[in-house]
């Protein structure tokens, strides 16, 4: 099987959910409550059950890691990133308000990785279908990524580029 060189994710409700919303409506400051992120509102950002195994399976398979976020709060997102301790998980982070032709074409510069080798999950169609026309495989995360949605989606990445 053909393995992606870069894996990119989205994190509200792709790597995350942050209490039913997304990162940017929480309420700072952040901290660690008996071991679980919290807004002052006691509201808990949490990755979905499957992200941990999944960013382990990245790891052992050697395969870089990136983010790609347009949070409205990039510096939210970046401390929930730290106290969920896995900032340096990510070889890129490209965390800012702006569409993710902006994120992808900085990951690429930054990567040396031409689309058609990256891989991306997203939980919001407009971005799947943008990126796609970049020649990224991006694959529809509807309800939290999942063990099975992530194989599903390296095995797409992999009959891409048999196609190509």
């Amino acid at each position: 099987m053909t393995a992606p060189r870069l894996i990119v994710f989205d994190l509200d409700f792709t790597l995350w959910d942050c209490g039913g919303t997304w990162c940017d409506c929480l309420t700072p400051p952040f901290r660690m409550d008996r071991q679980r992120v919290v807004d002052r509102h006691s509201r808990h950002v949490r990755f979905y059950d499957d992200v941990p195994s999944i960013l382990e399976h990245c790891r052992q398979a050697e395969i870089p890691m990136a983010l790609a976020s347009r949070t409205e709060q990039p510096k939210w997102a970046r401390q929930l990133l730290e106290l969920l301790d896995i900032t340096s998980e990510f070889a890129h982070a490209e965390i800012y308000p702006s569409s993710k032709l902006r994120h992808f074409a900085a990951l690429q510069k930054a990567s040396g990785v031409a689309y058609h080798e990256m891989i991306f999950f997203d939980d919001e169609m407009r971005n799947i279908r943008e990126v796609s026309g970049l020649g990224v495989t991006s694959i529809y995360v509807e309800n939290g990524l999942t063990v099975e949605l992530f194989h599903a989606g390296l095995d797409q990445h992999a009959s891409n580029r048999l196609g190509r």
